[in-house]
This record gives structure tokens, sequence and C-alpha cells, in this order.
């Protein structure tokens, strides 16, 4: 049985609430998890393998549960799974700053991973079927509305990381705390303005896994576009190992932070009108190539001693700013091509899809590159390894989206 969906009157009034519920979701993401590396490094002690694989299983929590969160909300409506996800959110924070063990802030991380993979996959499909109804009554588009999404998250990514950085002064557990805080309020206000779904009987359906599973080219597709996400995941990984090299520290990552934000809040919307202009066959393998150069552009300074002046934060601007704009150029594209896989049906199950093979590849990356990028800690002959692999892999993923998208229109609208 189809599951029914919010009514077109409420859709209209959802978009606001949804923009600004993102900000509130990277508020307080932002003000825990760039930090997350650091304090497992310089407080836990703990190698870049170990680092590496508890950011790994964080991500993995979060991105590879996307499948199911998907399937859950086709199946029970978006405002239940979201504020599930905030409980959840909230209780690994909490773990975060009581625990002291390596199980326990582990066990921490994965929780604040697994209530994402719930609302995620929520929000993105009432976002679509919200731009769906905007495209087809001639007002903003369905990959506008993206654009403003990822623009609202970076204003809370603008946030996050200054107030983490002001409570890290403290200690990390402060820093879990006040991300618990944000959650908290976020769902309270959750609870009483997101609209109630209609009651959905029957039974949770399997059929929409396989159903895009099933589909060859949007196989072929999440398998290329999961090399985004393990790439725009080493700001948390491989930055801070960067700015170890380079003689910065934790107080350096605020600033880089804020850069991403405000290159996506100020260009977000212009990037992502042309990338719908040129279309997904170009703007695609162009984004994953900006993502391989952000890597080399490090993999060049890697084995060389950083000068005493502000210019030994180069590599890590060049980092930063090069994966922001592959970012502002891949996602809005590729979240409006899965409506166009999905028919525009079952869209929690497509888009967790697509999260999970990130999940999975941020998981293989964080195990097979954390120990790899300790002998980039400090400048040597075998420093720049690790980068230029690390470019290597959205490298292929340019190449491959020649062929994925060749013929595949940016946008499709399907009458229901």
């Amino acid at each position: 049985m189809k599951p029914e969906q919010i009514s077109g009157k409420s859709l209209q009034s959802l978009p606001p609430l949804l923009l600004t519920s993102q900000f509130i979701f990277n508020t307080g993401f932002y003000a825990v998890v760039p930090f997350l590396a650091i304090y497992l490094r310089d407080d836990m002690l703990l190698s870049g393998a170990a680092i590496g694989l508890v950011l790994g299983l964080r991500t993995f929590s979060q991105q590879g549960m996307f499948l199911v969160g998907g399937a859950l909300t086709d199946r029970f409506g978006g405002r239940i799974v979201i504020l599930w996800g905030c409980l959840i959110r909230i209780t690994g924070y909490l773990l975060l700053a009581t625990s002291t063990s390596l199980w326990g802030v582990t066990l921490g991380a994965c929780l604040t991973g697994v209530g994402g993979a719930l609302f995620s996959p929520a929000i993105e499909s009432l976002i679509a079927q919200a731009g769906t109804q905007s495209e087809k009554e001639g007002k903003r588009s369905r990959s506008e509305w993206f654009a403003l999404f990822s623009v609202c998250g970076e204003l809370g990514a603008v946030i996050g990381p200054l107030l983490g950085a002001l409570l890290t002064g403290y200690s990390f557990q402060y820093v879990a705390l006040g991300g618990a805080v944000i959650f908290l309020l976020a769902l309270i206000t959750l609870y009483f303005s997101l609209p109630a779904n209609p009651n959905h009987r029957g039974h949770l359906q399997i059929a929409p896994w396989w159903t895009a599973f099933q589909q060859k080219r949007f196989v072929a597709f999440i398998f290329a576009y999961s090399a985004y996400l393990f790439s725009y995941n080493q700001l948390y990984l491989a930055l801070p190992v960067e700015l170890r090299r380079s003689g910065g520290s934790e107080s350096d990552l605020g600033p880089l932070f804020m850069l991403a934000s405000v290159l996506i809040i100020f260009l977000q919307l212009p990037l992502a009108r042309f990338a719908r202009r040129r279309g997904a066959s170009q703007m695609l393998p162009a984004g994953f190539l900006l993502l391989s150069l952000a890597f080399f552009s490090v993999a060049l300074f890697a084995s060389t001693s950083p000068p005493d002046n502000g210019l030994r934060l180069l590599p890590a601007i060049s980092l930063v700013t090069l994966l922001t704009f592959g970012q502002m150029l891949i996602v809005p594209v590729g979240m409006d091509l899965i409506p166009a896989f999905a028919g525009d049906k079952n869209l929690g199950a497509h888009y967790g899809a697509l999260s999970s093979m990130g999940g999975v590849a941020v998981l293989a990356g964080g195990f097979g590159f954390g120990g790899l990028l300790d002998q980039a800690l400090v400048p040597s002959a075998l420093a720049y390894i690790p980068w230029l692999l690390m470019g290597c892999i959205p490298l292929c993923s340019s190449a491959a989206m020649l062929f994925i998208c060749r013929g595949l229109p940016l946008r499709r609208t399907v009458d229901q």
C-alpha cells in the first residue's frame, strides 16, 4: 500500500520550517563534530587509524543507515521520523559528554549518526515533494529549493564552529552538552510545528529498496556519487592533520569552516542556477574534478616545512575552498536527479540509498586512510602520498559521471 503524502496546502507551508530546521540542525552538528577528531587525538591519545575508524563509524551510522531512515519515512511519514531522529541524536551527544571510555565515546558518536539517518532523509524527501509542487505551480524550482536548503545549512555551519570553539575553552564535554541543548530546542519546536501526517496503514515494505537497486544506472550513479561524501568528510579527518603539519591549532578550524559557509551562502544559488542551465552531464564531472584538485593542492605542500607566517594555512584554505566549490556544483544537481530515478515515488528510499552508499565509502575511507594520514602529520618525503591517493577517488568519479549522466536530463517531472 502506497503511503499517503502531505496535502498540497501543508506542503506550501513546509519549506520555511524545513529551512529553519536545517539551520538549527547544522548549528548543533558543527558545534560538536569538527572538534571530535581533535578530542580523540589530543585528549584520548588515539592513533590516526583509530580516529579514522571512530569517525568512519559515526558517518556510516548516519549515511549508511539513510536507506532505513528513508524507508521509514516512506512508511510512517516525515514528522515522527524527524522527531525520533532528534531524540536519538540528543542521547548520542549526552553520551559524548559523559563517557570517558573509548567504547562509550564510539557509541555516542554512532548514536548521533543514527539520529541523523532518521531526520535527514525525511527532511530531504519533504523538500523534494514541496519543490516538485512549487515547480508545477511555476514558482521556485526543486533544485533551487535544495540550493536554499544548503544555504540555510551553511548559516548554521557558520554559527556552529564558533560556538564549539568558544566552548572548547572549557572542555569537549561542554561542547557536546551544547549540541544536546540545541537539538533539544529543535525537538520541542518541531513537535509543535510539523504538520501531522495522515495515518498510514499496511506494512513496512522492502519493495522500494529492491526497486532502487534494480536500476543499473542508479546503482552506478550512487556508487560514483559516494566519492563526494568521502571527500567532504575529510574536513573532519584530514583537515586537522594538515593543520597539525602547518603548525596550526583547533582555533583555526572555526575560521576555515566559516570560509566554507560564507562561500556557500553567497555563491550557492547563482552556481545552482548556472549548473541547472549547463546540465548534470557537465556539472557533475566538473564538481568531482574540483574535489580531486582540493587534495592534489595539499599534496604539493605536504612534504615541505611550513612558513612562519599566515601563508602556512594556504594549503588548508585551498582544501576547504576547492571542496566547497565542488560541493556547490555537485549537491543541488545530484539531489535534483534523484526524483528522475525514483519517478517521484519512494523518494525517501532513493535518497536513503544515495547517502547509504556514501556512508560505506566514508567508513572504508576512514579505516583505510586514517593510518596513512599519520605520515602527513609532519613534513616528510612520503607525506604527499595519502593526499594523492585521496584525490584519485573523486577523479575516478569525475570520469564515471561523464558516462553515467550522458543523455540523462537534469530534471524530469512525472505526473502522479
